[in-house]
């Protein structure tokens, strides 16, 4: 879900198309971002009250996957790795706060809650998650970094093959057993083949991609409402025995993520629209890239907390990503200059 898109030489006569694209697009990202809480609330909702329904969408959980990141890949131009280049700092402290603050933040309040084990290895797996494709939006609104933050969500999702199994097994393997390679071989299959596919397609009919930008919010909304439709369905008995639990794990998580990952920017040095990209691209996870793991390698009580994420996260970050905004206009004079933001 980036906000981001080529932008042509001055003076050609293709400028104003795509600055209209791209307006298009922002309107889309925006409403997207709105609503996406709730109807990631009646997507629980319908999978809760009509499991039925819910556990025949289950076995397509993989392709909902994948379908949202050939369009997180649509999405994506080369110049949005060029910060790797230009401005490696503040994108190399995003992404190893990544992979480093949320997965020790799930392994403490797993400790401090005493979650049961699959409920535990949910939490683990969610903080061991890449960004969430929804991140860039909130950026975007939030008055943040949002080219940072593309390239800050497109460098950990392409890690994610190597970090997240890697990772889950470490922090996680002491709860059930984790099959890191199997679990390797699925983030290719879901994650990297598709964002490849949509760079590579955007690459090759870019003008016919540009049309259909202000769609893709949408088509990552639909995935991620049916992989919740298709988790709570098959967690319904969990969320009657241990949904507060696993709320508060959530909340905590988020919400230390976001503050972690803010200050850990600013005592880097970096300045306010980075420390803000950073916090934001921290605390918000792929939600449905850690259910649909969870569910194929443990149980659907492990996808719970996956799933609750994916509608906190949302409901969070569109708060935090207004609080952010207002505080702009204090931080115009930002008296950090290491890094230019």
């Amino acid at each position: 879900m980036s906000t981001q898109s080529p932008t042509p030489a001055p003076g050609t006569d293709t400028v104003p198309a795509v600055d209209a694209a791209r307006a298009s697009e922002d309107r889309s990202a925006r409403i997207a971002v709105t609503v996406f809480p709730a109807l990631i609330l009646l997507a629980a909702a319908v999978g809760f009250f009509a499991p039925g329904f819910g556990q025949t969408l289950a076995p397509y959980t993989s392709i909902y996957l994948g379908v949202i990141m050939f369009a997180m890949g649509l999405t994506l131009t080369i110049p949005d790795f060029a910060l790797v280049v230009k401005r490696p700092l503040p994108v190399l402290i995003g992404v190893v706060a990544q992979y480093v603050i949320m997965p020790l933040i799930g392994l403490l309040v797993t400790i401090v809650l005493q979650l049961p084990p699959e409920l535990a290895v949910g939490v683990i797996l969610v903080g061991c998650a890449p960004g969430g494709t929804s991140s860039n939006v909130i950026c975007y609104l939030a008055k943040a970094d949002t080219a940072l933050s593309v390239t800050m969500t497109s460098i950990s999702t392409l890690l994610a093959p190597l970090m997240t199994p890697l990772l889950t097994l470490w922090l996680a393997g002491s709860y059930l057993p984790v099959d890191a390679g199997a679990m390797a071989l699925s983030i290719v299959k879901m994650v990297l083949i598709p964002v490849v596919g949509g760079l590579v397609v955007r690459l090759i009919a870019g003008k016919l991609v540009d049309r259909i930008l202000p769609a893709l919010p949408w088509i990552s909304v639909a995935g991620i409402s049916l992989v919740v439709i298709s988790v709570v369905s098959g967690s319904t008995e969990a969320i009657v025995a241990a949904g507060g639990i696993v709320l508060l794990a959530v909340i905590l998580h988020n919400g230390l993520g976001y503050l972690i990952g803010y200050w850990t920017a600013r005592l880097l040095r970096q300045g306010e629209r980075a420390a803000r990209t950073t916090s934001i691209e921290v605390g918000m996870q792929n939600s449905g890239l850690a259910a649909t793991l969870a569910a194929s390698a443990f149980s659907p009580a492990a996808a719970l907390p996956a799933a609750i994420f994916s509608i906190w996260h949302n409901l969070s970050g569109a708060v935090l990503a207004m609080y952010y905004r207002r505080s702009a206009d204090r931080h115009q004079a930002d008296p950090v200059r290491a890094v230019s933001v």
